[in-house]
């Protein structure tokens, strides 16, 4: 007699539904969309999480543009595109980090007011160019560090957010090692 699949998982490996089982969990609570009974996060402190991810991404978006349009000398243009392509990309970030609150039924918040309080980066301006790309730098180590620590405590409680998260780090740690790079061009 040979045996199910099912029933020759050793102990240490986590159970599988049975068929029956997972379409009958599928049916109930269905308002829930994405969140099911098998999610084992704590929601409302994921989404408040992904709103704080979501600020720092729109603080960085807008010092981007800012020193995207405030670039000048003569390095400027390099710096400046680079700047530009980094703004796109951390709106896309954003719109990630939205449509993931969305899904886990929270509603993400784009409100200007108390942004850069929501926010783990800082919006500073910078004077000159070295000092703009300085200023991208610390709020990319900022955004590092913090979806390091989001990455940690979601762990296997919710493997999309923390895929999400992951995804976005390290696209920080690439905006990092670009400035990184501007900067030594610099040192002429």
């Amino acid at each position: 007699m040979e045996l199910s699949p099912l029933k020759n998982l050793s102990k240490e490996q986590p159970s599988l539904s049975d068929i029956q089982t997972l379409r009958k969990r599928a049916r109930q609570h269905i308002e829930g969309g994405a969140v099911t009974s098998g999610y084992a996060a704590d929601r409302e402190t994921v989404i408040k999480l992904l709103n704080e991810a979501l600020a720092t991404e729109i603080v960085c978006v807008l010092r981007y543009k800012r020193h995207y349009f405030m670039a000048t000398g003569i390095h400027a243009e390099p710096v400046a595109a680079e700047f530009l392509e980094h703004a796109n990309e951390e709106l896309q970030h954003a719109d990630r980090i939205a449509e993931r609150i969305v899904q886990l039924r929270g509603e993400p918040n784009f409100s200007p007011d108390g942004l850069s309080l929501r926010s783990h980066a800082e919006y500073v301006e910078g004077d000159s160019l070295k000092e703009m790309i300085k200023e991208d730098l610390v709020a990319e180590r900022i955004a590092i560090e913090s979806y390091r620590e989001m990455v940690a405590y979601i762990a296997e409680k919710d493997p999309t957010t923390r895929r999400v998260l992951e995804e976005i780090l390290a696209s920080e740690e690439e905006h990092a090692d670009d400035l990184v790079s501007l900067l030594e061009g610099l040192k002429d």
